[in-house]
């Protein structure tokens, strides 16, 4: 049974003066199927759509996307489905064609990895990557496809005790994990870093954003300097495939495990 598909077409591949590939010129979205369903499906769809806009180009979800999305879920009903889109062939160099763009559709299916199972149960440890983010707030935000800065961070190699990195931005302002937004609990209240100029607004954040607030949780977000970690009882982290997965420990400082994250994934069905 295929897993890729191009522009609908099974097993088929990309041109290569594709523009994704040239430039990076396209963005993507991770969506976990959950008992042959996609979650939050609607909202990844919105976020591809403005993610799209913000690179100069229209998108929708066409019928038959969806229809094999849908298929693929039933196919795989455990599993990661990734929606690529690339403004595809066209243009002179770095010049896009304005209007118009042939936009490459590309959709892969994936297992979801065990450890993050384990990581849901257990919690993990960060470590604070050496490569800062640029700062850039025409892409801050959207999971574009030029994520050379996160390539460069997964290649170095985690201390034994961690399991992941810590991303600061070039003003040492805590960011994210190298794969998953990040929620701090302070003694005023639960913080998540404005991403206004670097990370990536990840649709989980948005959905666990949502429900805190109906837990009458204070949630604010805003600029977080590596220096305020002193400050936190609770982190926790999230992305569309781990769900939520609490913080142990951020290089030497330990931290307790916040009670509510367990009700998180239960009431927003996140647990592996």
């Amino acid at each position: 049974m295929p897993t890729v598909w191009v522009n609908g077409q099974a097993d088929a591949f990309i041109n290569p003066f594709d523009r994704g590939l040239a430039y990076g010129d396209g963005l993507f979205a991770t969506m976990r199927v959950h008992k042959g369903e996609v979650q939050f499906i609607e909202s990844h769809f919105l976020r591809l759509a403005q993610g799209a806009l913000r690179l100069g180009f229209q998108w929708q979800p066409s019928t038959s996307l969806k229809q094999r999305l849908l298929q693929c879920a039933a196919d795989h009903p455990q599993s990661c489905i990734k929606i690529l889109l690339s403004r595809g062939v066209g243009g002179r160099g770095y010049m896009p064609v304005t209007s118009n763009p042939a936009i490459n559709e590309i959709i892969s299916v994936h297992p979801i990895p065990d450890i993050y199972a384990n990581w849901q149960q257990a919690g993990i440890n960060l470590q604070t990557a050496d490569v800062l983010l640029a700062r850039q707030p025409r892409l801050a935000g959207i999971k574009h496809c030029n994520r050379l800065e996160q390539v460069l961070i997964k290649s170095a190699r985690l201390d034994n005790t961690a399991d992941d990195w810590l991303v600061l931005d070039s003003q040492r302002n805590i960011i994210e994990s190298s794969m998953a937004n990040l929620f701090f609990h302070t003694e005023t209240g639960i913080v998540t870093p404005k991403l206004s100029h670097a990370g990536v607004a990840g649709m989980m954040r948005e959905q666990v954003i949502y429900k805190l607030l109906e837990m009458k949780f204070e949630v604010s977000i805003t600029d977080f300097h590596i220096d305020l970690l002193p400050m936190v009882k609770h982190v926790f982290m999230t992305n569309s495939l781990l769900g939520v997965v609490d913080i142990n420990k951020i290089n030497q400082q330990p931290f307790k495990k916040a009670a509510y994250t367990s009700l998180l994934k239960e009431q927003l069905n996140l647990t592996l």
